[in-house]
């Protein structure tokens, strides 16, 4: 006949082992969900873009604007200003030239821009990325804030 002891009599002996392995289990967790958060996290291109434009403007006048900016995951990259009346949809005005990114340069886009009628005209310029200097389907990278133009 064995002999077996109950649990919780107070005769076994403690080691903390279970205490450390639960450390460690929490431990390691917290640290894999930590290197799946920082996983998850996209890298993010570093680019700008800024747009110029007047407040106000009059009506049948032409007035001067311009955008300029660059980012640095796009081989080639170019710059083209739009512009819409009320809620249309947004037209194409220009474009400025194509640029390769290892020429170091901004990409600059210019328009001359007459109103022909009265009301907020709003204004944006958005950048392009492209695989090469006649690459026929660009990717639109990011657009600026938009510039409303009163037109008196």
């Amino acid at each position: 006949m064995t002999r077996t002891m109950k649990t919780g009599t107070g005769n076994e002996r403690r080691t903390g082992t279970k205490r450390s392995s639960r450390r460690r289990v929490a431990v390691t967790g917290g640290l894999g969900v930590a290197l799946l958060a920082l996983a998850a996290v996209p890298a993010q291109a570093k680019g700008s873009l800024d747009l110029t434009a007047p407040r106000t403007a009059t009506v049948g006048k032409a007035f001067t604007v311009t955008a300029q900016g660059n980012d640095d995951a796009a081989p080639y990259q170019r710059i083209c200003l739009e512009d819409r009346n009320g809620a249309q949809a947004w037209r194409q005005l220009a474009c400025g030239t194509t640029v390769a990114r290892e020429d170091g340069g901004d990409v600059q886009a210019t328009a001359q821009v007459k109103a022909a009628q009265r009301g907020p005209l709003q204004l944006r310029a958005v950048l392009y990325g492209m695989t090469g200097p006649s690459d026929q389907h660009p990717v639109r990278y990011r657009a600026s804030d938009v510039a409303t133009v009163q037109v008196r």
